[in-house]
């Protein structure tokens, strides 16, 4: 291993936190990072990390260090990226990584398609449901529900996200069909929650056009969509759903929308995200096919759910 990747790899140490961390990324044993990192500051002849038993520090020259890596990176990264846009053929190796939701229902169709016109190219598809470093863990494309935070990152929209009100037959002929938001206040329902984030309320706009907002009564939370939905059709909750985890439920007669006359506000909108704006030619295909798939107007997910149009 050369100075480069012993400097690349003391920058995955320092963006993870910890030895542990970029070695489970790298997939190799904690002390072999150790090694590479004493064997760097042997070859600078500089100390670069002050370290305990269980956690380390940048010292001044490591701080220093790690900003010439990060540097290095970027170089190394547009490099190879000018390098591939000169292939006719993509190929290489593409870093996608999504939700476990949206990876297996709306990206797995568009990566075997993929694959079939373009097989020089390797794919690596990461389902988390966690926010991910996609420029720490050297991915091409993120895809989220919402605009990240980090400014540095490029994101665009590729697909609105409206929400619905939803029920199973069970929990209607249970509870009857509420006419009001407040009657559905008083109903169980189910909610997302996470350790940063839960939904606690309903946000609409009355019949004035003001924005508003209604407490829920939540008996059932969980971070995952599928959960939700799952909970929803045995009857016990209704659940105010994205309408992408909305499959053919509606269509099938499972799942009922409630209060459909009341104007939602709309849900966060589903982004591509990706650390560069200059993209190599594999991942700018592929980013076009997923757009295409998901439809540039009318999103394939609002096609399960009869006369969406009229509703919300």
């Amino acid at each position: 291993m050369d100075t480069t990747s012993r400097l690349l790899m003391l920058l995955e140490v320092v963006e993870q936190g910890s030895f542990a961390k970029a070695a489970e990324i790298r997939n190799i044993d904690r002390s072999v990072i150790s090694k590479q990192i004493s064997r760097l500051e042997d070859e600078l002849s500089v100390r670069l990390l002050n370290r305990t038993t269980r956690s380390f520090s940048l010292t001044a020259a490591g701080a220093e260090m790690i900003k010439k890596a990060a540097e290095l990176r970027e170089l190394l990264g547009e490099t190879v990226r000018m390098a591939e846009n000169y292939h006719l053929e993509p190929r290489g190796v593409l870093k996608i990584t999504s939700s476990t939701l949206i990876g297996r229902r709306y990206l797995q169709p568009v990566l075997n398609d993929f694959q079939k016109r373009f097989p020089q190219v390797e794919i690596e598809l990461r389902l988390d449901d966690r926010l991910v470093d996609i420029v720490s863990e050297g991915f091409d494309l993120a895809f989220r529900v919402g605009e990240p935070k980090d400014s540095s990152l490029i994101a665009r929209k590729i697909a609105r996200n409206r929400l619905l009100i939803v029920a199973a037959p069970e929990f209607i002929e249970t509870y009857g069909m509420p006419k009001t938001m407040e009657e559905l206040a008083s109903l169980p329902a189910a909610s997302y929650a996470n350790n940063s984030f839960r939904v606690e309320s309903i946000d609409y706009y009355n019949n004035k056009g003001e924005p508003c907002d209604q407490k829920i009564k939540s008996v059932f939370r969980a971070n995952d969509a599928e959960s939700l939905l799952m909970k929803t059709l045995s009857g016990t909750t209704y659940f105010v759903a994205p309408a992408f985890i909305i499959g053919d439920e509606i269509k099938e007669g499972k799942l009922v929308p409630l209060l459909t006359d009341i104007k939602l506000m709309e849900y966060s909108a589903m982004y591509a995200v990706y650390p560069h704006r200059d993209l190599p030619v594999r991942t700018r295909l592929f980013f076009d096919a997923v757009r295409e798939y998901l439809g540039k107007d009318k999103p394939i997910w609002e096609n399960g759910i009869p006369n969406f149009e009229q509703m919300y």
